[in-house]
């Protein structure tokens, strides 16, 4: 089929005009023939299966029954009538309700007589009733030729109002088919279509707008779930491959006295298989000679720190310099302490750019950095300023990178004549299916174990009527010489109410443990960040036993003597938060303890949560339960959503399919890089096709 009837705007299908071509428009996001044929129905009314009264169900799904009328009343109500009547087939009864257009419907029915209706049920005082349903003649019904599985497509209130009703979308589509002959052109090779068992192209997209069977519908869907995941997946896998190609990276390719010394004299523990593997996954990229651009996952705790230290020691060795990005001002602060300990043995140049450091350290470090002073820079958002100039920046690594933008990573490529390294690094699990979507272009490593010598943290959920319990237990703890967080939640709209909770909730711990038997910090978003490093401080040296924090401490804490963390109305937490909350402890030998306190009141959502939390501690393991829970936009942020802009696919439910589709892209890939073989030959076309028409699928982000 011709590519460019497909770009036709949609004011001129036949039935549209302008009017409604701009509500299409502005409503759904249809601007051609192309948006439209791809505009897919988000469920199905089966009118395949009759049902009989006795075989309904309480779930108040839509359901077609045959029956007859047999009785009609009016019911008075609090705000005007209800018209109901009696329904029967040979095993039961159920009633019909209308609240309008009474008297157009009792002068239209006919008693005693069968009919076919559809709608919704309802069950109450142990009788099933559907309101406003659809009625049909038995006799009427078995004459007239129609779909039996009927398309409902997403709509919106400002739609139906203006008379876009389900139906005109239908026959709208129906005219679409009409006008394009139905044809269009296949995008996958047979190869691909044959080993797969795919349907056409023409016969997926017609079967999924007006399915004869379930088992058409299946295999539509199938057909199209498979194809969008597929050119996802190729766009990625390309990405990546012309990024090697074409993004030529500084070639590290010597091993030197930083990185030996530091390995044989200064590791302060053995490293991991995992660890191992991962820093030989980096050497390995950073003497390719394309530039690096690998993901470290690792969970909370898993050594990722002493990883990226040895990646920047790799750096200075080759004459280069490397900085490390942190979201906040508290963990880069935290990263600096950290990584200036493990190198004082070694003759290396450490500082630190913050938000807060003064202006005249500021220049210092600026001119410092310009003359290659400076071999490694820690810092927050304050790197990505135009003032900061390296003499040769060769690593660039991002932590918790999903709280920064595309743009901003961007900005550190600018500061060089060829960009540097980038090794971003996560203790953010993410699910594998989620990776692949997410970050098909970048190289994935997993650090999938703990460092020796760590204890497993005993997770319970407790009711906050069993808080003197809980109480004791602390009072227990702190007497073995342990210290103890306590977590209030945060609500970005409500910071006064979050403020007052995390206030009264201090006062009451106050009141519990006095002074000067028991010495308390407290810490939230509403300080001064020099008064935050002074709480932080204290109970780093032990001046205080209770940290009282809102979720200013999620990321990156680390005081080994920590033993408890406690978290407050746990249920307004999300999974990946509780469990980088949990992360703070267990950092020492000591068996360290995570306490969930809740109400007795909880949603479905939030005693899997709990119950998942209590359940493990693998962090990939709730990473998966979280995606099922929330869904991939919400899991990643909007920065990161608009690649799963999907149209019928769902990286959740189908990831079964997700990983066929990269598999056989990546098949491809290595049989054909440039997709020239005669038999790819539609494939390489759909792929210039989406480059020239970003609309077509909006997945090319």
């Amino acid at each position: 089929m011709n590519a460019n009837l497909m770009q036709t705007p949609i004011d001129y299908l036949k039935g549209v005009g302008p009017t409604r071509a701009d509500l299409l428009r502005k409503e759904l996001g249809i601007h051609t023939y192309q948006d439209f044929i791809n505009f897919f129905p988000n469920r199905y009314l089966d009118k395949t299966r009759f049902y009989k009264i006795n075989e309904l169900q309480q779930n108040s799904s839509e359901v077609q029954v045959t029956g007859k009328i047999i009785n009609l009343k009016t019911v008075e109500q609090k705000n005007g009538k209800r018209l109901v009547a009696e329904f029967i087939d040979e095993t039961g009864k159920m009633e019909l309700v209308w609240f309008r257009g009474h008297k157009w419907i009792r002068e239209n029915l006919k008693l005693n007589t069968p009919y076919v209706i559809f709608g919704k049920t309802n069950w109450f005082n142990g009788l099933f009733s559907m309101a406003h349903p659809e009625l049909e003649l038995l006799e009427e019904h078995e004459k007239s030729m129609r779909i039996v599985m009927q398309p409902v497509y997403p709509s919106t209130e400002k739609l139906s109002n203006k008379g876009i009703t389900n139906r005109v979308l239908n026959k709208l589509m129906q005219q679409l088919f009409i006008e394009t002959r139905g044809q269009f052109y296949d995008t996958l090779s047979e190869e691909i279509k044959e080993e797969l068992n795919l349907i056409s192209r023409a016969d997926a997209l017609f079967n999924i707008h007006f399915p004869k069977s379930q088992e058409l519908l299946s295999n539509a869907q199938f057909r199209l779930k498979f194809e969008e995941l597929f050119y996802i997946q190729l766009q990625l896998l390309i990405k990546n491959m012309l990024q090697k190609q074409r993004i030529k990276g500084f070639v590290f390719d010597q091993i030197g006295n930083n990185f030996t010394e530091f390995y044989k004299e200064h590791l302060p523990f053995q490293l991991t298989g995992a660890q191992k593997r991962v820093i030989r996954e980096i050497r390995s990229d950073l003497g390719s000679g394309a530039q690096m651009n690998r993901l470290l996952q690792g969970d909370v705790g898993s050594g990722k720190t002493i990883v990226a230290l040895m990646s920047m020691l790799i750096a200075l060795d080759n004459g280069f310099q490397a900085c490390l990005m942190a979201p906040t001002e508290i963990l880069s602060v935290q990263h600096y302490n950290g990584l200036f300990d493990l190198c004082k043995e070694l003759n290396t140049s450490i500082f630190l750019l913050t938000g807060s450091t003064k202006a005249s350290k500021r220049r210092e470090i600026h001119k410092k950095l310009e003359n290659g002073e400076i071999d490694i820079l820690i810092g927050t958002h304050a790197l990505l300023e135009d003032k900061v100039k390296f003499e040769n920046l060769g690593l660039a690594i991002i932590d918790e990178q999903h709280r920064f933008g595309v743009e901003q990573r961007s900005k550190l490529w600018k500061k060089n004549h060829l960009p540097p390294h980038i090794l971003v690094m996560t203790a953010t699990p993410i699910p594998r299916t989620l990776a692949m979507s997410l970050y098909g272009d970048l190289d994935i490593s997993v650090i999938d174990e703990l460092p020796p010598g760590r204890q497993s943290i005993k997770t319970v959920h407790r009711y906050d009527s069993n808080r003197l319990k809980v109480f004791r237990f602390i009072k227990d703890e702190i007497a073995k010489g342990r210290q103890i967080y306590i977590v209030y939640p945060l609500i970005q709209e409500s910071a006064t109410m979050d403020y007052k909770d995390l206030m009264d909730g201090y006062e009451s711990i106050v009141r519990e443990f006095p002074m000067p038997e028991f010495q308390i910090s407290i810490l939230h978003g509403q300080m001064k960040p020099v008064d935050k490093e002074f709480e932080m401080q204290r109970f780093v040296r032990r001046e205080t036993q209770i940290m009282v924090a809102t979720t200013v401490i999620e990321v990156g804490v680390d005081v080994p003597n920590a033993s408890v963390m406690i978290v407050e109305s746990a249920e307004r937490f999300g999974l990946s938060q509780l469990h980088q909350l949990r992360g703070r402890v267990g950092r020492g030998a000591e068996q360290s303890y995570c306490i969930l306190m809740t109400g007795h009141k909880l949603s479905a959502d939030a005693k899997t949560r709990l119950q998942t939390m209590v359940g493990t501690n693998d962090g990939f393991e709730i990473a998966e339960v979280d995606l099922n829970l929330r869904g991939p936009g919400d899991l990643m942020g909007t920065q990161q959503s608009g690649i799963l802009n999907l149209k019928i696919a769902d990286i959740v439910k189908d990831n079964l399919i997700l990983k066929t589709a990269r598999d056989y892209a990546k098949k491809l890939l290595t049989e054909d890089p440039e997709l020239k073989l005669e038999k790819n030959k539609m494939i390489r076309y759909t792929y210039a096709q989406l480059g020239k028409h970003k609309n077509i699928w909006n997945y090319i982000s």
